[in-house]
């Protein structure tokens, strides 16, 4: 809603929060059956999950459970009592039990954009307001849906989502569970999901992916590193290795996506063209992009030992891709400058940003440009402290 981009390409968040309060304007319009199935399949996903999670301590407790899966799920244990303790994220029902799930994600989401454009295609719903993505429990019904997109002329992708988040809605049957299609990740990558996941419960502001998105992953940012300066050598090793792979790709695919927007906006600009002209000048360029982006790709790769977690997210690139990816990362450094303008101090930054969150949304955004660092200023963004207890 993880990456590889797992998280970056994004989360379902509120999918079943969304299909158990009913549906509100979509673009484009579905018709009312269409509309009905769709609702249908989210409650009864949603639900299926939640009738095959057991707390914590039942698989704690039962003989047949792995060694393995003991340890895993003890570890979260840990990670969602320093969440509340250390983070000051809600202290709830949700990630209190597990599910064995017998696919590879949870739910698969269908994004799209135009062919020259990295604006999202966007659905609307009520309380979760418009977000630029479209959840299924069934891959093959996400596949339909994307087909019906690219009948109308968008690019459209369908990716894998590990974790959702309801948003706390549904904290009264249970909350939302942890799951073995995230459980297996680094102890590191488990903990920052769990964190992101979480802090959507704290803050969310309808109408703009782009705040929650950021916001989210500013905190499991924050908090994945305080967690890792407490966590074994093993488990710091192991992230450090994961996230240097992650950052490497985030970098290839942000220098992508601007190098597409001056694609389009420049095209746009040539006057003396005709409209067809300025498609053919912006499709020649766009596949040159897209080819030295996957060339690209294929140099980290090999720098990486041959380490191909990426490759079902480079083969599926497209704008959509690129452009649900920022929604994830573009206004981090203003959040994490001002948790730091804040003291440092969870308590403070959450008021802070809830206040952000009353705001309209041109105000809101000035306020997050005012505090994003200056690219190019060549100084580094200010940081806390963060004090390891391993070596």
């Amino acid at each position: 809603m993880r990456r590889p981009l797992c998280r970056a390409a994004g989360r379902a968040c509120g999918l079943a929060l969304v299909a158990l309060l009913g549906a509100c304007a979509q673009t484009p319009d579905p018709t009312p059956r269409e509309g009905l199935a769709y609702y249908w399949q989210s409650v009864k996903g949603h639900l299926a999950l939640m009738r095959d999670a057991r707390p914590v301590d039942d698989w704690l407790a039962d003989p047949a459970t792995a060694p393995a899966l003991k340890d895993k799920l003890q570890t979260v244990q840990r990670m969602r009592r320093f969440a509340v303790d250390e983070l000051h994220l809600p202290d709830n029902a949700s990630y209190t039990r597990y599910a064995q799930l017998q696919r590879r994600a949870v739910v698969w989401n269908v994004v799209a954009a135009p062919p020259f454009s990295l604006t999202l295609q966007t659905w609307c719903f009520p309380v979760l307001g418009c977000v630029g993505y479209r959840g299924y429990f069934d891959e093959a019904e996400a596949e339909a849906f994307a087909r019906q997109l690219r009948e109308q002329g968008l690019e459209a992708t369908v990716y894998p989502v590990p974790a959702y988040s309801t948003l706390g809605w549904t904290n009264w049957l249970g909350g939302d569970p942890l799951l073995s299609s995230f459980l297996g990740y680094p102890e590191g990558e488990v903990a920052r999901l769990l964190f992101h996941e979480l802090t959507h419960q704290l803050v969310y502001v309808a109408d703009d992916t782009m705040f929650n998105e950021s916001l989210a992953t500013a905190v499991e940012q924050l908090g994945g590193e305080r967690w890792l300066a407490q966590a074994s050598p093993q488990a710091q090793r192991e992230y450090a290795e994961f996230d240097a792979r992650r950052q490497a790709f985030r970098a290839l695919t942000a220098d992508t996506r601007e190098n597409l927007k001056q694609i389009y906006a420049s095209a746009l600009d040539r006057h003396g063209l005709t409209a067809p002209e300025k498609e053919e000048s912006m499709r020649r360029q766009k596949a040159a992009a897209m080819a030295r982006f996957r060339a690209q790709y294929q140099a980290l790769k090999a720098s990486w030992g041959g380490h191909g977690g990426y490759d079902a997210w480079v083969a599926r690139a497209t704008n959509a891709s690129f452009a649900v990816q920022a929604s994830y990362d573009t206004l981090v450094p203003a959040f994490r400058v001002l948790f730091v303008k804040m003291g440092c101090q969870f308590p403070d930054f959450h008021a802070a940003v809830r206040q952000l969150a009353t705001m309209e949304a041109p105000a809101r955004q000035q306020a997050l440009q005012a505090l994003a660092p200056q690219a190019g200023s060549g100084a580094p963004p200010p940081s806390c402290p963060v004090h390891a207890t391993h070596p």
